[in-house]
């Protein structure tokens, strides 16, 4: 269901997978410990708050929902990159209570059959984690993957003191991975599609998006966006 967000873990795909090569490949082989690194990453990324924890202390936060953007602000310089590197990036951002996903997925396509390099950020994923961050309409590879979680986690390690919090949540770890996936991509064009909400969201560190879109609304996440449409829409446009 879009609206869930529950924690993910490993699918029987990728055990099978990974099952698969420990059989075909000999002890030692480099592609063994690419994919037993890929397992670990998952693994550690799966020990990051989760989302009804993040959403629990997002509605305790609520007076001050600001504060969810400072920190956000800090984890992406805490990764090595500010925010107007961001304004490098040509991004779509994309909101709305049902059809973001599909709209995301459209646009992109479409933008990537005119032969645009395209990146596209999403949530959540059916099969495979790697699905969330896509280069060309394909997720990430797990060696692109493996490699980026652990520089930017090694990164965000190293960063940390008394003064904030060492780890980011599950969803904005994955949102700051996907821009650093972008930026070193080159991507012509990325489709970044909002969590939940909009102006308070992770993905709303976005400066200079090139376009915004807003799928249709409805009732949803009301105790975080508003009991009304009117509450929710002015959350939602909080991405222009």
């Amino acid at each position: 269901m879009k609206g869930s967000r529950s924690l993910p873990v490993f699918s029987v795909a990728e055990k099978w997978w990974a099952a698969s090569m420990q059989r075909q490949v000999p002890p030692g082989c480099a592609l063994a410990a690419t994919m037993a690194s890929f397992q670990d990453a998952v693994r550690k990324l799966n020990t990051l708050q989760t989302n009804a924890s993040y959403l629990e202390q997002a509605k305790q936060q609520r007076g001050d929902p600001q504060k969810q953007m400072e920190a956000m602000e800090l984890f992406l310089a805490r990764s090595g990159v500010q925010v107007e590197d961001l304004d490098q990036l040509n991004i779509i951002h994309v909101t709305g209570t049902k059809g973001k996903g599909s709209t995301c997925a459209f646009t992109e396509r479409i933008l990537r059959n005119y032969g645009l390099k395209t990146g596209f950020f999403s949530s959540p994923h059916l099969v495979q984690v790697r699905e969330r961050i896509r280069i060309n309409g394909q997720p990430i590879s797990r060696e692109l993957f493996t490699t980026h979680f652990w520089r930017l986690y090694h990164r965000l390690e190293e960063t940390q003191d008394d003064s904030c919090v060492s780890m980011p949540a599950y969803f904005r770890f994955l949102t700051l991975m996907a821009f650093h996936v972008f930026l070193q991509e080159k991507v012509d064009l990325a489709v970044v599609e909002v969590g939940i909400g909009g102006a308070y969201d992770s993905t709303n560190i976005i400066r200079k998006p090139v376009v915004c879109g807003v799928s249709s609304l409805g009732m949803d996440h009301t105790s975080l966006l508003g009991d009304t449409v009117e509450k929710i829409a002015w959350q939602k446009g909080g991405i222009f």
